[in-house]
């Protein structure tokens, strides 16, 4: 059975905090080189990565002088402001010597928990990746709360996945993967080379009764492959002390943990779109516009709309009707009611005219509907 990664276009990579940094004492410039040209060999192989890194506090606290790590949360907020520098600073160092730009993108829970900003996220990495840049995205320390926070960067890296619908999370630690216990004090504990994401048995191997391993984070390791499942994607959990790890892995060698997701990506999204999100308002389509979603697999343009029902916003879910009033689709429409009333039977070219702005040609793109007829 080949690597999940053999196959991947799009991949979510987060490294720990353990692997980019001298033993948690500031950043590591020759494992971060180290990591980058593995990245930048997958780019060249034409795949898009996303990368979720660790280290920023790290980083500070060796600007601040701070031998000790602070509990305080203005003060660990203070550390990871100052230690993002650093960490962007030497990726986009490392990652110029290939010819390639990063980018920083920092998040918070409510950038992904709101529609509108979810949605205005996902465009801004997709753009990204359009450009060949290479996103380097951590939690906003500076200004989340406790009440809002990921807490850790494997929640985000799966909250991510699902952002940019990736085919693979990979999730490099300092451990080889997953064990059915904890190996160091179980000499029979069987390490899971294959299973499925989301499998409640992988949540009490990884932190239930009689194990450890959970509290050096790998429970959270295994609540994020359930997570990124829901878009369809799969998780590898391996370890980053193995030499050219990504490489390997996208070549088809079996390293570390595979959790497969249960449903492919296209059926996961049609799911999520058609059953758990409450429906914001209609936008009535003509014939035109309906074979095109129907048949053509195309976006919905503001020129197949006829006429529109309800108060949505940007981001939000609506219904799209066609002429014998079924609901035939529905997505994330890109501008809001008042906005797609003002727009509707204009062509794509006009958008700039009448409201003063474009954010997108498309009133519903493609990527963001799904068709229920």
């Amino acid at each position: 059975m080949n690597s999940l990664l053999t196959d991947a276009q799009t991949l979510v990579v987060k490294v720990g905090s353990s692997l980019v940094t001298n033993d948690g004492q500031g950043l590591d410039r020759a494992a971060i080189s180290a990591w980058v040209t593995q990245i930048s060999q997958l780019v060249k192989q034409k795949r898009e990565v996303v990368l979720v890194s660790s280290g920023a506090v790290a980083e500070g606290m060796q600007r601040l002088g701070w031998k000790k790590r602070p509990t305080n949360i203005n003060e660990l907020q203070a550390a990871a402001a100052v230690g993002q520098m650093g960490l962007v600073q030497m990726y986009e160092s490392c990652f110029s010597q290939h010819g390639l730009h990063t980018a920083q993108v920092l998040l918070t829970h409510e950038d992904l928990a709101d529609r509108k900003r979810y949605l205005n996220a996902r465009s801004t990495l997709r753009t990204l990746l359009d450009l060949n840049v290479i996103p380097i995205i951590n939690e906003n320390d500076t200004v989340v709360t406790d009440e809002i926070r990921f807490g850790d960067n494997d929640t985000l890296a799966s909250l991510v996945a699902n952002l940019i619908e990736a085919d693979v999370l990979v999730i490099l630690t300092d451990q080889s993967g997953l064990y059915s216990a904890d190996p160091r004090k179980h000499a029979d504990a069987v390490f899971i080379e294959r299973e499925t994401a989301g499998n409640p048995a992988l949540e009490q191997m990884a932190g239930g009764a009689g194990s450890a391993i959970g509290s050096g984070g790998m429970l959270t390791k295994v609540l994020a492959a359930k997570r990124a499942a829901r878009s369809g994607a799969g998780t590898i959990i391996a370890s980053g002390r193995e030499s050219d790890v990504l490489l390997r892995l996208a070549a088809g060698e079996r390293i570390g943990t595979h959790l497969h997701a249960e449903q492919i990506k296209t059926l996961a999204r049609k799911q999520w779109l058609a059953d758990h999100l409450r429906v914001a308002g209609k936008v009535m389509l003509d014939a035109g516009a309906s074979k095109a979603l129907l048949q053509d697999g195309k976006s919905l343009l503001p020129i197949g709309v006829t006429k529109v029902e309800g108060s949505f916003d940007r981001g939000d879910v609506v219904a799209c009707v066609d002429p014998d009033g079924k609901e035939i689709a529905r997505g994330l429409v890109n501008y809001n009611a008042a906005e797609t009333a003002r727009i509707l039977r204009k062509p794509s070219g006009e958008i700039e005219k009448i409201l003063g702005y474009i954010d997108e040609p498309e009133l519903i793109h493609r990527d963001n509907l799904v068709v229920l007829a």
